[in-house]
């Protein structure tokens, strides 16, 4: 929301809490029902007000948080990214290289999902994976989705699928039929937008978020009231607004009783 926007809604809002003390101020010229009456007034501005002119300000709240967070120097988010292995990933490193605040890609892994092994099937790609590349230490085979997973170290992607791809089809006479490769980004908080709306363009969309940014959403969303409760919250400040209103001549009266007692005193 607009900075101006945000501040004339938030002036308005003022105003009608201006206009129910006013109102509760004329209590000598009321009633004890008519007191209760204002009260009622009090909340239904006050959440009229809410409603409309502060509630979209606070669902805005985690966007305001996030843009400190963005400027803030020093700042870090980290992107996992699950692609297809018909990625280009040294196209996709040089694109989002040309972006200030782009610090480093990785691939870190790669999924090759096959079919549900049976018991004898899910010993022999255990015990034969690490066998097919020196590099396939790291991996785990799921035995139900039928998904072997290795890690990569210092090991492209290209790489370790092609190995792949000779073993199995040297043993099972042909190609797997789909690869994931996974892919970790690290960026200044300040990219993060740029970063994202690049990704978005090419068909890609981060699987989880890291850093300060995604915290600071993560912590925004978690501390928020719904906005129903919100209203009601300001509703509950006209109240307490009207009450202020209703007993402000009483504190002052007693306010200048007490001023003149001090000063009484102080001449005995």
């Amino acid at each position: 929301m607009d900075v101006i926007v945000t501040i004339i809604y938030i002036i308005l809002f003022i105003i009608m809490m201006v206009f129910v003390f006013s109102i509760a101020m004329l209590k000598p010229f009321m009633s004890k029902k008519e007191m209760l009456l204002i009260l009622g007034v009090g909340f239904f501005i006050g959440a009229l007000g809410g409603a409309f002119f502060l509630s979209p300000i606070y669902s805005d709240m985690p966007e305001i948080a996030t843009a400190i967070e963005k400027v803030m120097p020093g700042n870090e988010e980290t992107l996992y990214l699950d692609v297809s292995s018909a990625t280009d990933i040294n196209k996709l490193e040089s694109d989002l290289s040309k972006i200030e605040g782009f610090k480093s890609l990785e691939e870190t892994g790669v999924s090759i999902p096959l079919w549900s092994f049976t018991d004898r099937e899910f010993k022999f790609f255990n015990s034969t994976v690490p066998n097919i590349d020196s590099h396939f230490s790291n991996y785990t085979v799921n035995k139900t989705s039928g998904v072997i997973n290795i890690a990569l170290n210092n090991y492209s992607s290209s790489q370790a699928l092609k190995s792949f791809a000779d073993w199995y089809r040297a043993n099972f006479g042909g190609p797997i039929n789909y690869a994931q490769v996974h892919v970790k980004i690290v960026i200044a908080s300040s990219a993060y937008d740029q970063v994202k709306q690049t990704l978005l363009e090419k068909g890609i969309v981060a699987s989880s978020v890291e850093g300060s940014v995604q915290s600071s959403i993560d912590n925004s969303n978690s501390s928020m009231i719904s906005n129903t409760h919100f209203v009601l919250a300001c509703g509950g400040v006209g109240v307490i607004v009207a009450v202020l209103g209703l007993f402000f001549e009483s504190f002052v009266v007693g306010k200048r009783r007490f001023n003149r007692f001090l000063h009484t005193k102080k001449k005995r």
